[in-house]
């Protein structure tokens, strides 16, 4: 993707102040909606099948070609929040934040593990939401990217996309810490907008 947005040019600006209030339960359920969203959306194409993986700490759907019965895996990772504070917090990563999306440090390394020990394709697909140079309200946009791709812009960009937030209310639940506070932080000029049979065929090898 091509597209870069002037936050200083924006009439609806992101809010750059930080509350500290991170709804972890409702962040989950919001992905969870978006990852049945997907499920559903495969399985209407007649090639292909998914269901919610049930191996720990994989991604979130597998995903079976059933001619030739190869499996690949999709991660959802779903977005409502801007990192408006990217230029600040990251100076030598030379994100705009209208551009910046974020995806959990561990996660991503143990998809990169998970890719190269099974050797089966990992695609990342994040869903944006309330970011209005780039979605109307109410809609949601979808790009995505091959964990192979992110991988090799790990490698070349290292710790100067890597940041790590303070914990803040709604990280912890049931006495856990379970909010996300490390995370990788990718372009959108660097992803793919979202054409799912044509991921779908890059997962098959087709």
């Amino acid at each position: 993707m091509e597209c870069i947005f002037k936050c200083s040019a924006c009439k609806t600006r992101c809010d750059d102040k930080s509350k500290k209030v991170y709804n972890f339960k409702s962040d989950i359920k919001y992905s969870e909606e978006k990852e049945k969203y997907i499920i559903s959306q495969i399985n209407s194409i007649p090639d292909f099948s998914a269901q919610k993986c049930t191996v720990d700490k994989y991604p979130d759907i597998e995903v079976t070609h059933k001619p030739t019965g190869k499996v690949f895996y999709i991660e959802i990772k779903a977005m409502r929040r801007t990192f408006m504070t990217v230029a600040k917090n990251l100076p030598d990563s030379d994100l705009i934040p209208s551009e910046t999306l974020a995806l959990n440090l561990s996660d991503l390394v143990r998809y990169f593990d998970i890719q190269k020990k099974t050797d089966k394709p990992v695609f990342i697909i994040w869903c944006l939401e309330n970011r209005p140079c780039i979605v109307s309200p109410g809609e949601t946009f979808f790009c995505y990217q091959d964990a192979s791709v992110l991988k090799t812009i790990y490698e070349a960009e290292g710790d100067k996309r890597r940041f790590k937030r303070e914990s803040g209310k709604g990280d912890v639940v049931n006495g856990k810490h379970l909010g996300v506070t490390v995370n990788y932080h990718f372009s959108i000029k660097e992803l793919i907008e979202l054409d799912l049979e044509e991921l779908l065929s890059k997962g098959a090898g087709l």
